[in-house]
């Protein structure tokens, strides 16, 4: 095995590591996030250059034979900013949701279902073939996501402040978060934050809190967000395995969200096949991938 670099790109952050012959991580570089959708297409390839020129500085001898980025957003972005790359071997690119269904399926066939920031099934079939649902981004769907939590938190507090629901923890929280409590002057604040996919998800934590805490309203808001991304992942499933599921099936659900006891708890009392909790980080899912890697 001769030297490998692996990249876990997302929007959070960038997270680089080298690995030597005999497999061992060498180095390690975290940069900030540079997915394209929320940096530009431009800036995302200038951090994430930034990063492997930070990471080869650790061994800048090192004949480095292959490099893996495992990337989010277009393909296409990061297949062009590989052909500028010289010294990193040869270029694989994949999507950033391929380390999480390393580590649930560990090269087998199966899937994991991922809700973080944002939301995706990924799946791999028997004979190899990686498949992805979802990740249509907040605007359009996400379902299980920090922001879609923190959506159906706003819509209920909302509702509450028009007077046609019951109070709930709900509708505290969001008067506390934003200083407002009509729902004209909330829904402006959100409506005229220009981050206000940041804000919204930022109500995660504390919709999560208040589920476990018995608050009803909150118990529906989760339980409705992560089982409509389970029912993604149960059509994904239908399709891709029709009959009966392979004996090496594996599925496993990966991020804070679906790993928070709450979340995981509806999950497993619906879905069809057993879900492994994946708390290892993505860069490991990275470094399983290149042990695989040909080079």
């Amino acid at each position: 095995m001769s030297w490998k670099i692996g990249v876990d790109g997302g929007g959070t952050k960038t997270e680089c590591i080298l690995v030597d012959p005999s497999g061992s991580v060498v180095a390690r570089h975290t940069a900030p996030g540079c997915s394209p959708s929320l940096v530009g297409a431009a800036r995302a390839q200038v951090i994430a250059a930034d990063a492997l020129r930070a990471l080869r500085a650790w061994h800048p001898s090192a004949e480095v034979s292959a490099t893996l980025l495992c990337m989010a957003g277009s393909r296409s972005t990061w297949r062009e900013f590989g052909q500028g790359l010289t010294g990193f071997g040869k270029l694989t690119t994949v999507d950033d949701s391929v380390p999480v269904l390393e580590l649930a399926t560990r090269g087998g066939p199966g899937l994991v279902i991922h809700a973080g920031t944002g939301s995706f099934v990924a799946a791999r079939t028997p004979d190899g073939e990686v498949h992805y649902a979802g990740g249509i981004g907040w605007r359009f769907g996400d379902e299980g996501s920090g922001y879609d939590l923190g959506r159906r938190a706003i819509a209920r507090a909302l509702l509450e402040l028009q007077g046609w629901a019951a109070p709930s923890g709900l509708g505290a929280l969001v008067r506390e978060r934003t200083g407002h409590s009509t729902a004209a002057t909330v829904a402006g604040h959100f409506y005229g934050d220009p981050a206000t996919n940041n804000g919204v998800a930022a109500l995660a934590p504390d919709v999560l809190r208040l589920a476990s805490s018995g608050d009803p309203a909150a118990g529906d808001a989760v339980s409705s967000s992560v089982l409509q991304l389970l029912s993604l992942a149960v059509s994904v499933t239908g399709q891709l395995f029709p009959g009966k599921l392979p004996d090496s099936f594996h599925a496993g659900v990966s991020g804070h969200i679906l790993n928070h006891a709450f979340a995981h708890h509806v999950l497993e009392s619906r879905a069809p096949f057993p879900l492994a909790r994946i708390t290892e980080p993505p860069i490991e899912g990275v470094r399983l991938l290149l042990a695989r890697l040909p080079g």
